[in-house]
């Protein structure tokens, strides 16, 4: 733990106090003295009472009130001090409270622990702001590391079961010469297969959360053909109808991080559908400065809890129905997301009234795609 400051602010702050009541007491003071100055006699009372011959009633005269003013002054000037001090020390004290608040939850936030909250009350001052700012930034940062803690899990799970298939059937071949060869490299195919898309994912998923990657202008409309056309075998296979709709919907990012977007999302609308008779329509458009692709798909009525979760990593939707043994890495939608925000648009997921999905990607159309490009650049 790092050691307490030594009250430095709040010393300053007392003595800025202090100093400033006794900068304007000694103002103020001198400022009496001009003004009673102007109405004390300037000559002894003697020579004015033989020059007008009249009794005059005269007061002090300078010289006696400067000596009856000044250790007067003197110690008003110094209660002054003291009581500045000793005001400023606490009204210092009571101002930088909240300030020892937060400095502490950064020390814990500091030491690992983001669970803490300083949800400071009363009326929303300067202090309060930089209180519910770093109560925001405290929980994005729990559910950042969360989430992370979490795909690290899951991506550890993932990777481990092809390795651990693969390994097995090594074991297998190697203590049962007699096995079926082709057999076993058929199945250490397909395992080795899995790793490899799996590591590709998660390759693809960083890349699209840096969101570093060469801009050039983008039509979704033929993204949406192009993998329209690659998927409809696997569509026709499974009795799916397939078709791509709309019109240009221009935009500025990766050629190849959209079209796997696209292309994730037709797939997964392809797998998870009606086992027979289901449809599955890509549509492109363009609404002002926003570019549109929608995909939807038939399928089994999803429930709101289950649709808000489809985009975390890993996550296959258990209540999904597949038409086939197609279980796929989990990251579909991940990928997605991902992609989609790093071509700063939004993801709506909604479940169709009839069953099935809605998808809705809305990214920057060609003028503002352009204009943040210049802007990075």
């Amino acid at each position: 733990m790092a050691r307490r400051p030594e009250h430095g602010a709040r010393l300053r702050l007392a003595l800025s106090y202090a100093g400033f009541l006794f900068v304007a007491g000694t103002l103020l003071l001198a400022v009496m003295w001009v003004f009673v100055l102007r109405w004390l006699p300037v000559q002894d009372p003697r020579a004015i009472q033989e020059r007008f011959g009249a009794v005059v009633i005269v007061g002090p005269n300078r010289s006696d009130l400067l000596r009856g003013f000044a250790p007067a002054a003197a110690v008003a000037l110094a209660l002054l001090l003291v009581l500045g001090f000793l005001g400023g020390w606490f009204l210092a004290g009571r101002m930088l409270a909240p300030l020892t608040r937060i400095t502490d939850a950064a020390r814990l936030a500091g030491a690992g622990s983001l669970s803490h909250r300083i949800r400071m009350r009363g009326r929303r001052d300067e202090f309060r702001e930089l209180s519910d700012a770093f109560d925001s930034m405290l929980q994005q940062l729990e559910s950042h590391v969360a989430e992370q803690r979490r795909f690290a899990a899951n991506a550890s799970h993932e990777l481990r079961t092809p390795l651990a298939i693969s390994q097995t059937l090594l074991d297998v071949a190697r203590k049962d010469p007699t096995r079926d060869r082709g057999e076993l490299i058929e199945r250490l195919h397909e395992a080795n297969a899995r790793a490899i898309g799996l590591t590709e994912a998660l390759l693809l998923l960083s890349r699209g959360d840096r969101g570093h990657f060469t801009r050039e202008s983008v039509d979704l409309s033929l993204l949406a053909e192009e993998a329209a056309e690659t998927l409809l075998p696997l569509a026709e296979q499974r009795g799916i109808t397939l078709e791509a709709t709309g019109g240009a919907a221009l935009t500025s990012g990766s050629a190849e991080l959209l079209l796997r977007m696209v292309t994730n999302l037709v797939q997964n609308a392809v797998v998870h559908n009606l086992p027979e008779g289901g449809t599955v329509t890509v549509h492109t458009e363009a609404d002002a400065d926003t570019s549109v692709l929608r995909v939807e798909n038939t399928g089994r009525r999803l429930p709101p809890e289950l649709v808000a979760t489809l985009t975390e990593p890993f996550r296959r939707g258990t209540e999904r129905v597949r038409t086939d043994g197609h279980a796929g890495v989990g990251l579909g939608l991940a990928i997605v997301d991902s992609v989609v925000r790093a071509h700063d648009g939004t993801l709506d997921l909604a479940p169709r009234a009839a069953g099935g999905l809605i998808v809705t990607v809305r990214v920057p159309g060609t003028r503002r795609a352009a204009g943040h490009q210049g802007n990075s650049g």
